[in-house]
């Protein structure tokens, strides 16, 4: 039954990532639109029993764990792939300028509106602030690697929105993260002595990862790099990373955080090296984004609720969508002409940060299994998530209609998110 659900999966992934390619969006929302048409919204609409004999609910714990291990995986190589914001004091102070706007403005509009979300769509038992905060935070997300395909695509990675908004994105991404963590750390605990549980848990592997995991990693990255003819990291490396990555997030997952913070801190203490970076994107990319990330957006698909845009729900769709889009739209805009960029780079800027995609699904997803958002709220932001990612591209076209953009692409490694 597994190997028969990998093979669907795969198969509409592909197809659908073919389709929506000559449209000149990335695979990953030909990806994502594939994993939201296998669920009951299409699929399970047009052929209910189908449906079912292929995806019975027995069978939806293994697909869960795969599609844990290919976030982890995920998490892990975005960590070990992110680096400081880089350039000139200037550029460096502009992109905070935009990340903190970009941030700020959709987490008080998150917060504005989970008055009227909370008893409509809160699961029953969740308490109103662990709910309207990560609301907020799902409102704040930007999808850094479908931003960083965008820019590379079209030619724009050395330009100067195009910089300004990978800047941004990290700190962006950074800083929803830990706010993240500390919402489910709120949901999680029992009492303020839960918080200051998970809350200690969660610095004691940030503080292991920093001054113990880093150093460690990086002695027995460079004793393995004199064995080695090339200079590449061994098998015998690659496997002692791999414990590295399952003992983080094993930790995290113990003081009651999701498993892909711990992957995604332990990417953060490994070593800066260009060669450790392209024998990781060798070794565990083809397995994560080709055939394990297809198994997340799935899974999602899965769990989105069939009803969910019928009535009032689409109007709730639509509402939730001019908030997410007016919040990163205008914090980034804004926090560009604060810089002092011109419209067209400001527009181009708010308009990059405004797309969630994966990054978006990986944080609903990790709210879907904490409990703290159901299938309905779930569904509706899945077409969020979607609708502004898709946008990136055609509202890109139009700002830099006419503006030369003709600049070499940055050298860094195509990823497909």
């Amino acid at each position: 039954m597994l190997l028969t659900q990998l093979l669907v999966i795969l198969v509409a992934a592909r197809i659908c990532g073919a389709i929506l390619r000559h449209f000149g969006q990335p695979p990953v929302i030909g990806e994502m639109a594939a994993g939201l048409l296998l669920g009951p919204i299409a699929f399970g609409a047009i052929a209910p029993d189908l449906h079912a004999a292929l995806f019975p609910a027995a069978s939806l714990p293994s697909l869960s764990s795969l599609a844990t291990m290919g976030l982890m995986l995920f998490m892990f190589t975005l960590g070990a792939e992110m680096r400081a914001v880089e350039g000139t004091r200037t550029q460096v102070r502009a992109a905070a300028t935009v990340g903190v706007l970009g941030i700020t403005l959709p987490l008080l509009l998150g917060l504005a509106l989970s008055p009227w979300l909370f008893p409509r769509f809160a699961p029953e038992g969740v308490d109103y602030w662990p709910f309207a905060l990560f609301v907020a935070a799902a409102m704040s997300v930007t999808a850094f690697p479908v931003l960083a395909r965008i820019l590379k695509d079209r030619n724009l990675t050395r330009t100067r929105p195009g910089r300004l908004a990978l800047g941004a994105a990290i700190i962006d991404d950074a800083f929803v993260w830990i706010f993240l963590a500390l919402v489910l750390t709120l949901a999680g605990s029992r009492g303020p002595h839960g918080v200051a549980t998970i809350a200690a848990g969660a610095l004691a592997l940030a503080a292991v990862a920093a001054f113990v995991l880093r150093p460690l990693y990086t002695a027995l990255l460079r004793r393995d790099q004199l064995r080695s003819a090339d200079g590449k990291p061994s098998r015998a490396m690659l496997v002692t990373i791999l414990i590295g990555l399952v003992a983080c997030a094993a930790f995290a997952e113990f003081i009651q955080l999701h498993a892909v913070f711990g992957a995604f801190v332990f990417g953060l203490a490994l070593p800066r090296d260009d060669r450790l970076s392209a024998r990781l994107a060798e070794a565990f990319e083809p397995v994560s984004m080709l055939l394990l990330m297809p198994v997340v957006f799935a899974l999602a698909g899965l769990n989105t609720a069939p009803d969910a845009f019928v009535g009032a729900g689409f109007g709730a769709f639509v509402l939730i969508l001019a908030v997410a889009v007016l919040g990163k739209m205008a914090g980034g805009t804004l926090g560009a002409r604060l810089a002092g960029y011109d419209w067209r780079d400001s527009l181009s800027v708010g308009s990059l940060i405004n797309a969630r995609g994966l990054m978006e699904l990986v944080v609903l997803k990790i709210g879907l299994d904490a409990g703290l958002i159901g299938p309905e709220l779930f569904t509706l932001m899945f077409g969020v998530t979607l609708a502004t990612t898709v946008m990136a591209s055609p509202l890109l076209s139009l700002w830099r209609r006419g503006a030369d953009a003709t600049a070499p692409a940055e050298g860094r490694r195509d990823t497909p998110y």
